[in-house]
């Protein structure tokens, strides 16, 4: 088992972040995007080196962060990562995004109005060239079709798992009890990190997920070979961000940093 018993002491420390967030909100945020360029900010997309950033992927236009498919030819699973240049453990990050247009010819049916913020990110420096996803926990940005409900700010995990009500988390993905969010509105999602402690996902300042103890998946060759680079310790207490290209149009009109206190 790789994972430690709730305790009254974990149980105390949960009881105090409403008082930890309300005590965010009053201080200044840190704007992550300048509004001009990519300065801080590095592409990793699937088949393509570090830095390359393949088809204008990332681009900024109009004050917005913008991820765009207009050059490509076909999506053909080109994941794409935009990681900030550091990396991070205690903190609150907040972006404000909506979806646009058509999802890119080729990609795949799920990730139609589908990306995300990914936390607790492994160095882009360990990526294989051809790998898709980093080993991180995924905070989805998803909308929702004409009809049907469709949770946002999901938690997935790709070479990770994460505590739940003292249990650890094996399958991929877990949704919110979040609404759904249909049409190309802006949506304000906020993450809350607290080290290798817990993790919220809120949107417009209310959660609508929740969990603890994040940490790689010994069952996952890379996640091993991360850990192994670590001592052998699988608890994640920080790590990159990054800004995910999945194939459908999204732009980015804030993406802002909170540090908080250990």
């Amino acid at each position: 088992m790789h994972f430690l018993p709730v305790s009254l002491r974990s149980m105390a420390f949960l009881a105090v972040l409403a008082c930890v967030s309300s005590a965010a909100l009053a201080e200044d945020w840190t704007a992550l995007f300048n509004g001009k360029d990519l300065e801080g900010w590095t592409p990793k997309i699937r088949y393509s080196a570090l830095g390359e950033n393949y088809g204008n992927t990332f681009r900024v236009e109009d004050g917005l962060l913008k991820v765009r498919y207009d050059q490509y030819e076909k999506f053909d699973e080109r994941f794409g990562h935009l990681f900030y240049r550091e990396p991070l453990s205690h903190y609150r990050l907040r972006v404000e995004y909506r979806f646009v247009g058509d999802q890119a010819p080729g990609g795949p049916g799920w990730a139609i109005r589908n990306s995300g913020v990914m936390i607790h990110g492994e160095a882009p420096q360990t990526m294989a060239k051809d790998q898709d996803f980093p080993a991180s926990i995924e905070v989805q940005l998803l909308g929702g079709a004409a009809t049907g409900e469709r949770t946002n700010a999901n938690l997935c995990t790709p070479g990770t798992n994460v505590v739940m009500e003292g249990k650890l988390v094996t399958r991929h993905c877990t949704s919110s009890k979040s609404k759904t969010y249909r049409g190309d509105e802006w949506v304000t999602v906020e993450i809350e990190v607290h080290g290798g402690k817990v993790i919220r996902h809120l949107i417009d300042g209310e959660e609508v997920l929740s969990y603890e103890q994040p940490q790689l998946d010994d069952r996952d060759a890379h996640a091993k070979e991360l850990a192994a680079k670590q001592g052998g310790q699988l608890l994640l207490n920080g790590g990159t961000i990054s800004l995910q290209s999945e194939s459908h149009p999204i732009d980015f009109r804030k993406v802002e940093l909170l540090k908080l206190k250990d």
